[in-house]
This record gives C-alpha cells, structure tokens and sequence, in this order.
C-alpha cells in the first residue's frame, strides 16, 4: 500500500504543491498530469522518499519513507526518471544489472540470477540488441527503455515512474505501456505522470490532476478525465469523440480568450 496524507511538498525555500492525499493498493494504478511546472517530478520523488515532506507523510505498507533506509526503499519502490544524459559510458546490461543491488549483500558482485534477471528485463522491452551498448551513446528513447528495464530489474512492488513515454516513438511507446498494464495485472501498484489525458484515461484506474501544486480532481479516471477538467488544467477546449467505441479527447471549438483565461487556476 502506498498512501500520501496531507502531503505538503517542496523544497526547503519553495514550496512546490499541497493537499495531496490518496491511497493505492496492489494492482492499482495512478496517473498524474499537469502541464510544465505543475510539481509532477517534486511529487514522484517525494513519494519515492528522495524529497522530504515540507508537511504531511509518505507510507509504504505503514513505514514512514523518510525514515526508511535507502536499501530498503530500493526494495519497495523502484523509479524511472525522466530520459537524461548519463555522464559514465556504462553499457546498457550493467545500468540494468545496478537495479539489482538492493538485493545484493554489500561489495557483493552480481551472481547467474541477477543476469537473468536483467536479460528478461531487456527482452520484454525489446531491447536485448543494446545490451553491449554504450548507455551514452543511445538515443533519448532507447535510454528511457533501458532506465525502465533497470526498474523492471528491481522487482520492486512499487513502480513510479516520471513520464515514461516522453521520448519514445509510437511503437515503443505502445510497448511500454502494455508492460504497465502488465505489471498491473501482476499486482503492482503504479504511479506514473503523463501528459496525456487518453494515456491516462486507457491505462490507469486513477487520476490526479495538479494545477499549480493543487489538485484539481483526484478521482477513477472517468470521473476526473472530463472536457471541463482538461480544459482547467491545461487551458484549451477539448472535447470527447467516439472512435469505433473508444473515447478520445479532441480539440474543441475555440472559446474565447477570456473564458480560458478565466478557467486556468492560478497560483495561491
């Protein structure tokens, strides 16, 4: 069980976002939007415990986070963070093989099992051709498919994960989201911030809607995934369309300037 209660979140000269509580259980899944700056990443790491709370508290399974042992958080909640950069020229299967290190003893090398496990990572992503590659010399969207395979390595039963799709083309894209909802069905319990509202609405049973640090909506993705929501959020009319019994989110008629005006929250 993850659970957020009254969480305050930040950092210590600025306060990112408030109010924030929910609860999920194995096997659910949550999605987080907000546009640019609405405080996704500082939430999803501070749920991880790499921010303290400036109020409130973070459990796994009961445990305060911010107390808890970086080893043992290692155990229970695995991270993909946004594609970035790497500075070491480590090769794909050793980025993946470091998800195993919270279930190595110290100076410990990895063993026969840890390798299988880091090669099933890469085969169920595709992507077992790069395990001899260079992480920097990978491409944006194939270094997001390695960072997920490093968390999949983990085999934590807590998956969060910082726009996942960002960086991909359609086909991997369409594979890393049917590994999440594998990963559902196999009861983790996921967290995950997009963009996109049909991302949301298609594989997430949850959704959470951050405007400025605040949410807007925290309900079942049908409830809170609405045209008036959307248009909150992110400041432009949007409607629902049918496409063969599947419901899209579309651009809607433009309304005037003050109406989106009026309906963008503002910081407080």
């Amino acid at each position: 069980m993850l659970r957020a209660t009254d969480l305050v979140f930040g950092f210590a000269q600025r306060r990112v976002g408030a109010d924030v509580s929910f609860a999920l259980a194995p096997g659910e899944t949550l999605a987080v939007l907000g546009g640019n700056g609405a405080g996704k990443t500082t939430l999803l790491r501070t749920l991880l415990g790499l921010l303290r709370p400036l109020g409130g508290q973070v459990t796994l399974d009961g445990i305060d986070v911010s107390g808890m042992p970086e080893s043992e958080r290692a155990l229970r909640a695995a991270y993909v963070p946004q594609s970035h950069g790497p500075v070491f020229g480590y090769t794909v299967e050793q980025m993946v093989l470091m998800g195993r290190a919270a279930h190595l003893a110290p100076l410990a090398r990895p063993g026969r099992a840890d390798h299988r496990v880091a090669n099933e990572a890469l085969e169920r992503l595709g992507i077992a051709s790069l395990a001899r590659r260079r992480v920097n010399e990978l491409s944006g969207g194939e270094r997001q498919l390695a960072l997920l395979a490093r968390a999949l390595a983990q085999q934590a039963p807590v998956m969060i994960l910082d726009e996942p799709t960002a960086s991909l083309d359609f086909g991997n894209r369409v594979r890393v989201l049917q590994e999440l909802d594998r990963l559902r069905a196999a009861g983790l319990t996921i967290v995950f911030s997009t963009h996109e509202p049909d991302q949301a609405r298609a594989h997430a049973d949850r959704a959470l809607l951050l405007g400025h640090g605040r949410p807007l909506a925290l309900d079942t993705v049908e409830r809170a995934l609405t045209p008036e929501s959307i248009m909150q959020l992110f400041g432009v009319p949007v409607r629902i369309a049918d496409a063969d019994g599947y419901r899209v989110f579309v651009p809607a008629p433009q309304a005037s300037d003050a109406s989106i005006r009026n309906a963008v929250p503002r910081p407080r």
